[in-house]
């Protein structure tokens, strides 16, 4: 998931309330689509998709993977996106993985269709992550490696992060039935076109 660097002359704009609702909001939402996502027992792309990946092939937690895969990229953030980032980014993280070990506690699904699922856990985690990107937020991860190449070498984020879900996609193939990975694909292609197309900061100015 994509960090997102917001024009900090906007972001100053949102109260320590704002960004707390917002940010709040954002990780609920998003925590509710992964919810969703893994009762119906499918994958999605980024570091969360690893940690979702690792969570059902060793029984742990996905809070407590995700939480942990997450820590080196807490040090890359520091030194490339600023420290004000990067405490958002650990505190959404944080919450994001208390969240989705609290949430099956209190929503069970006695059917959930795939596709449903699928679709389901696109537009709500995308709805989450525009929450957060708007408030100068983040899921950390891949995300930060990802600008740190595209600063580096001038190779666009968004195509590191299409490379690295493509792997993660592929070897889901070799440890997943291929109908869990074609719907969980489905998942992610919604979830990116929601981004896509309503994410766009000369759109929206902080107020």
């Amino acid at each position: 998931m994509l960090p997102y660097r917001l024009d900090m002359s906007a972001a100053n704009k949102h109260s320590l309330i704002e960004d707390i609702q917002g940010m709040g909001l954002g990780v609920f939402l998003c925590a509710l689509g992964l919810a969703i996502l893994t009762s119906a027992g499918l994958v999605t792309g980024q570091t969360a998709g690893v940690a979702v990946i690792i969570a059902y092939l060793t029984g742990w937690s996905f809070g407590i993977v995700f939480f942990v895969i997450n820590i080196p990229f807490y040090v890359l953030a520091w030194y490339r996106l600023g420290r004000a980032f990067t405490v958002k980014s650990l505190i959404s993280v944080t919450a994001l993985s208390v969240m989705t070990t609290l949430i099956p506690r209190g929503m069970t699904f006695e059917v959930l269709n795939p596709a449903f699922a699928a679709v389901t856990f696109g537009a709500v985690t995308g709805l989450g992550l525009l929450a957060l990107f708007r408030h100068n937020g983040s899921l950390g991860g891949l995300g930060v490696v990802a600008l740190l190449v595209q600063d580096t070498t001038r190779f666009k984020a968004g195509y590191v992060q299409l490379a690295v879900d493509a792997v993660i996609f592929t070897a889901a193939l070799f440890l997943f039935p291929a109908t869990i990975v074609m719907w969980s694909l489905l998942g992610a292609v919604v979830l990116n076109l929601i981004i896509t197309f309503n994410h766009r900061r000369d759109r929206y100015i902080a107020t």
